[in-house]
């Protein structure tokens, strides 16, 4: 997703009844908005002494565009480095819409303060022909990617995190679980609003029903997205971290939890998984948040406290 310097933002369409084709239509207006100038304003300007730059990267089977953060000149030329700088994998959040450069706030702000190289997934959609698997395996196979190619990129295979927003949090918790089956060490994950739960239980917490159409409609966007993301016959429980069988044994997690959201019960419960199975979890709730704050500082006065906390949190797990 290229950005252009002026955008007009679609008309949201009605997700009950929309066909694939408005689907596409909608999705392709609304990224050009997100990566436009125009959106700078509520999404917040990129940190200036930070590059930023899309690549095209070759998975299996597939091309995928990421785009990924480093610390400018300004930054490095102050930089005594004995190793290579830590990685945070980064997956925005969205599902059926979204693109990395909705991010680049706070992704520029920690590439930057960090320091280290960010690396934002720009996972295939959800779609009526593409379901949650093929984003599960982009963000996946990113992280892999990037870890054989650690010298290439300039990063510490030692010290890497995973974070993500809202379905970009689920991929990230779900990359997580799958690092620990397969032995692959990682220092941290930062789950912000996330979604937890992707099957017929999605809806029975109690933030779903307080908070279903205000301050959005929230509820008609949860039932396209698991619609879409996960067709009948797949199982939702492998894609639903919630009810992963082993939360032991991961990375320390901060879960970022809005608690004006549909989804903050979402996150609360994770976190007490997380909690129960003795992995080391913070739990840090905002009052009157709202859903995507952290993506929207323009609007969101929080969302400047969140990132500094999420700056914290990374830069006390990936110190060498």
């Amino acid at each position: 997703m290229s950005e252009s310097a002026d955008a007009a933002r679609p008309q949201e369409p009605d997700f009950t009844t929309i066909t694939p084709e408005e689907l596409i239509t909608y999705r392709d207006a609304e990224n050009r908005f997100r990566a436009s100038t125009t959106a700078r304003k509520f999404l917040g300007e990129p940190d200036p002494d930070a590059i930023i730059e899309w690549q095209d990267m070759a998975l299996p089977g597939r091309n995928l565009p990421v785009r990924v953060y480093r610390p400018g000149p300004a930054i490095t030329s102050k930089l005594t480095l004995r190793h290579a700088l830590p990685l945070v994998i980064h997956v925005h959040g969205g599902g059926f819409v979204g693109t990395a450069t909705q991010c680049d706030w706070t992704n520029s702000h920690l590439a930057v303060h960090l320091p280290a190289v960010l690396v934002s997934v720009e996972h295939r959609l959800v779609a009526p022909d593409s379901p949650l698997s093929n984003a599960a395996a982009d963000t996946w196979d990113v992280l892999c990617h990037v870890i054989e190619r650690a010298d290439q990129w300039g990063v510490d295979p030692t010290r890497i995190a995973l974070f993500g927003e809202s379905f970009g949090a689920l991929l990230s918790a779900l990359s997580a679980i799958r690092a620990k089956e397969s032995g692959l060490a990682l220092k941290a994950q930062v789950l912000v609003n996330p979604v937890t739960d992707v099957t017929e239980t999605m809806y029975d917490y109690p933030s779903i029903a307080e908070y279903a159409y205000n301050p959005t409609c929230a509820l008609p966007l949860l039932k396209f997205l698991q619609r879409l993301a996960v067709p009948p016959g797949s199982d939702a429980r492998a894609y639903s971290p919630l009810y992963a069988t082993d939360l032991s044994d991961l990375p320390p997690a901060l879960v970022v939890v809005p608690t004006r959201d549909a989804l903050a019960d979402h996150g609360r419960r994770y976190a007490e998984r997380l909690r129960e199975a003795e992995t080391s979890v913070r739990l840090s709730e905002y009052p009157g948040a709202k859903h995507a704050f952290l993506t929207l500082p323009g609007v969101e006065p929080q969302a400047k406290t969140a990132q500094g906390e999420i700056l914290n949190f990374l830069t006390q797990a990936l110190a060498e």
